[in-house]
C-alpha cells in the first residue's frame, strides 16, 4: 500500500507539480480516501520521501552488520563506492531519466528539500546509536579520538558528531554528483572524479579538521 500511494503520488506530481495537486486528488488516484491516506502518510511530502525510507538507517545497518575487523568509517566507505559503482541514487550519480525527474522535483521543492533534513537526522541519530554501541573496537583509532579513554556521556557525544559528520559528508558528496548530472553529464563521464572526492572526503573524516585548526 504504502508503495502503491507513493508511486501514484510521484506520478501525478512529476506531471503536474507537487504544490499544484492536492492531497485529496492523490488520494482518489490511489483508490482510498483521504484519511486514510493520512495514516499511511502524515506530510503530503513524505508521499515522495518514502522511497527515502528504506535508507534511513542504511548507514547503521553497515556500521552493525560490517566484516569483523572492518571499523566503521572503513565499512562506511567501502558502501559508498559500492553505490557509486552501482550508480545507485542514493549517491547521486545516476542519470536514469526517471531518477533525474524525481531528482529535479525532490531539490527543486523547498518543503520536499526541508522535510529531506528530517529523514537525515533520523539517520543520524541511528548512525549516532551504531557508532557508539561500537566502543572498544577499532572506532576511535578511524575517527581520531581513543574513545574507550573518554567516560560514556562523552563517547555517546562522540558518536553523535562523528554521525553527523558522516552523514553530512554522504549528502554533500551526492548533491556535487547530481549537480552535474543535472547539468548534463553522464554518469559515466562523472563516475572518477566521484570516486576521488569519496575517497578523499572519507579521508577527511579521518583527519579531522587540521587543516583549518
Amino acid at each position: 500500500m504504502y508503495q502503491a500511494v507513493s508511486d501514484a503520488a510521484i506520478a501525478l506530481f512529476l506531471e503536474k507539480g507537487f504544490e499544484k495537486v492536492p492531497v485529496a486528488e492523490v488520494a482518489a488516484a490511489a483508490d482510498i480516501s483521504k484519511p486514510t491516506l493520512f495514516r499511511y502518510f502524515p506530510a503530503k511530502e513524505d508521499l515522495v520521501l518514502h522511497r527515502f525510507a528504506d535508507h534511513v538507517d542504511e548507514a547503521a545497518r553497515v556500521v552493525t552488520e560490517r566484516p569483523a575487523k572492518r571499523s566503521p568509517l572503513d565499512a562506511l566507505q567501502c558502501h559508498f563506492l559500492d553505490g557509486l559503482e552501482r550508480r545507485d541514487p542514493v549517491t547521486g550519480l545516476c542519470d536514469n531519466a526517471h531518477v533525474l525527474a524525481f531528482h529535479r522535483l525532490l531539490y527543486g521543492t523547498p518543503s520536499l528539500v526541508a522535510r529531506l533534513y528530517a529523514y537525515q537526522e533520523r539517520s543520524e541519530r541511528a548512525l549516532g546509536k551504531a557508532l557508539g554501541e561500537t566502543v572498544g573496537e577499532p572506532l576511535g583509532e578511524t575517527l581520531g579520538e581513543p574513545l574507550g579513554e573518554t567516560p560514556p556521556d562523552g563517547q555517546a557525544l562522540a558518536a553523535r558528531l562523528a554521525a553527523g559528520q558522516i552523514i553530512a559528508v554522504q549528502r554533500i558528496l551526492a548533491l556535487e554528483n547530481w549537480h552535474r548530472i543535472d547539468a548534463g553529464e553522464s554518469a559515466e563521464a562523472v563516475w572518477p572524479d566521484a570516486v576521488v572526492a569519496a575517497n578523499r572526503a572519507f579521508g577527511q573524516l579521518r583527519s579531522g579538521l587540521a587543516r583549518y585548526a
